[in-house]
């Protein structure tokens, strides 16, 4: 298989992309990266239940980069908008090339017309073939999701439609000589409940009936892969109501959704539907605390690690606090918890990174020139024992003009693109842009926000 693909990245290298005509906006190229500016406008005391630079939300939307060593490139999704005074979403995607240490002009995917909402942003994977695919959320069905592939290996310049679906929060996962089990959310027809779902295709193109995972009211989840593993760690919502998150359950599949079990090998009947049961691990319903997802993975022995942030309120500001980064951890046939910090917001997304000695997580912890609005300055904890305790290594940006924002981790993360994500003023309009760091966090690059050529070295501004 190895072969198979190394020969496909060198014909791409030998041969170039083909690049397509333009359809309505699809498949163009844009002079920069422009993150989408977005406001929920739901507004309290303390300003907007979340706002600002959204072009790598939601945590629900995952994986949104891959680092593929056949072309050592690391492709990305976000969503991005037409003109700096513009809120006009268009599904991007560009890579960043690790040997020429360059980005390209990104390329729009798909254009959202008439659609300003990151809530439709994509997730991407790439098949045994490199083939790029990429799921792009609706919302509900007032805007179905659609399937994107590739019209070459490891090629960005073109993709082409190849399914239209009622699916909301995809997230795709390629298991080898299998093909995909996507994760996705829908909403119940007359309670607009958000059901948890999964389906299966064998090529991208032909799909397995969709199946409901968990049906406790509502949900948000987050998943990851290791080998045959596909994980899956999800909150509830008390009688349907988003604002009432709570709670912390886990469920997972060796055999591509055909059964699913807890942690400790209990067979669970699908849909989950008990607020109570073997795939819960931990009742924050019963402390009166709120549950906002994070990242999930796997320590050294293949055991889950599940991040997510406690709050006391829905609403931003002082009243939420505290709000904790809990670290959840199957260990000794237990869930264990530790706390990692405190911030300031319910929507401050970091990722959770396991190396051979050390975890990693690398997320907007710090206060941010927008003291109570979503995200802040970025910064990277390290843990050397298994999540028992936590030190931050380092402040990754600081002094910095507008909050950063839902930093994401790519799967088969380079240590030089480690953790990307988008920045922007949460309130009031400002312009978006895109930033990474490496591994250390002690360096960190903005995109272009606006190309001359067609290739250029990101910015270094640490």
């Amino acid at each position: 298989m190895i072969n198979r693909l190394r020969i496909f990245a060198l014909l791409i290298f030998v041969l170039g992309c083909y690049s397509g005509e333009v359809l309505n906006g699809q498949n163009k190229k844009i002079d920069g990266y422009r993150g989408i500016w977005y406001t929920l406008n739901q507004f309290s005391e303390y300003g907007d239940k979340y706002s600002g630079g959204l072009g790598t939300y939601t945590s629900n939307h995952l994986p949104m980069a891959v680092y593929a060593p056949e072309v050592d490139k690391t492709f990305f999704v976000y969503g991005g908008t037409t003109q700096e005074d513009e809120k006009r979403l268009q599904i991007m995607i560009s890579y960043y090339d690790h040997k020429a240490k360059v980005v390209p002009k990104p390329v729009v995917a798909l254009d959202k017309v008439g659609v300003d909402d990151p809530h439709d942003n994509a997730t991407l994977t790439i098949d045994e073939e490199g083939f790029i695919w990429l799921f792009v959320s609706g919302r509900n069905v007032s805007r179905l999701g659609l399937l994107l592939k590739s019209t070459a290996p490891y090629c960005i310049e073109q993709f082409e439609t190849v399914r239209e679906t009622n699916m909301t929060y995809a997230q795709p996962w390629e298991f080898e000589g299998k093909g995909f089990v996507n994760l996705f959310t829908q909403y119940a027809p007359e309670t607009h409940f958000r059901e948890l779902w999964w389906s299966t295709s064998p090529d991208g193109i032909s799909w397995s009936e969709n199946q409901k995972l968990a049906a406790i009211y509502g949900h948000y989840q987050v998943s990851n892969q290791r080998s045959n593993r596909l994980a899956t760690a999800f909150n509830y919502h008390v009688n349907g109501h988003a604002d009432k998150r709570t709670n912390v359950y886990y469920m997972q599949t060796e055999d591509m959704g055909s059964t699913w079990t807890s942690v400790d090998g209990q067979l669970l009947k699908t849909p989950v539907s008990a607020v109570d049961g073997p795939a819960l691990v931990h009742d924050y319903e019963s402390e009166g605390k709120l549950v906002y997802l994070q990242d999930i993975n796997f320590d050294a022995d293949g055991h889950p690690i599940i991040l997510v942030l406690v709050s006391s309120h829905f609403q931003p500001g002082p009243k939420g606090q505290p709000r904790e980064w809990v670290v959840f951890h199957w260990k000794n046939n237990q869930w264990v918890s530790h706390t990692v910090c405190t911030s300031t917001h319910n929507y401050d997304v970091g990722s959770l990174y396991v190396t051979k000695k050390k975890w990693l997580i690398v997320g907007p912890s710090e206060k941010g020139p927008q003291e109570w609005g979503t995200g802040g300055e970025m910064a990277l904890w390290q843990s050397g024992n298994e999540g028992k305790s936590w030190k931050k290594v380092r402040n990754i940006t600081k002094d910095s003009q507008f909050n950063h924002t839902y930093a994401r981790r790519p799967v088969n993360a380079h240590k030089d693109f480690f953790a990307f994500w988008a920045d922007g003023n949460t309130d009031e309009f400002s312009r978006s842009s895109l930033y990474f760091t490496n591994r250390k966090g002690n360096k960190v690059w903005r995109l272009p926000y606006y190309m001359d050529e067609d290739f250029v070295k990101p910015i270094r501004i640490k």
